[in-house]
């Protein structure tokens, strides 16, 4: 495993408030950033040639630490960062990211506390489920530069 950072960002905005959050998780740290609106990351259940679940999925095993980055849309984590998490069902074993670091960034205009709660329940058992260490959660700048103490 590689001694990196990979920055999974599930905002569409590549210059939003989900990247100000990474820049501040993440600053002097060396990581690259992965924009989940270049991939084509289809739905679970749905078979394509042009996939490229595959790909992200190569990134994440190659990183020793894993920042997945969402606004919050309709009350929930975005659709690109679900799509990615469902698609683990099947091809991705139980334990698979073992080892690996797993911290959530999750971003909204007025986020209810059920709306936060709910995000990262999915992303603790996310993380469980597949082996990976949950460092925690930051929807603001203050949260973020307390988990940057504990990037790697």
């Amino acid at each position: 495993m590689a001694n990196k950072v990979l920055f999974i960002n599930g905002s569409p905005n590549k210059s939003g408030n989900t990247v100000a959050l990474a820049k501040t998780l993440l600053r002097g740290t060396e990581y690259e950033t992965l924009n989940l609106t270049d991939y084509k990351v289809y739905s679970y259940g749905q078979s394509f040639a042009d996939d490229q679940f595959g790909e992200v999925l190569a990134r994440m095993k190659a990183a020793q630490a894993i920042v997945i980055g969402s606004p919050v849309y309709w009350h929930n984590i975005c659709g690109s960062v679900r799509d990615l998490l469902d698609r683990f069902y099947g091809p991705v074993e139980q334990g698979e990211l073992s080892g690996r670091k797993l911290f959530f960034l999750f971003q909204g205009a007025a986020p209810e506390k059920w709306m936060l709660e709910a995000g990262e329940y999915t992303m603790k058992r996310f993380a469980a489920l597949y082996g990976m260490n949950y460092a925690g959660m930051a929807t603001d700048q203050k949260q973020a530069q307390e988990l940057a103490k504990n990037i790697l």
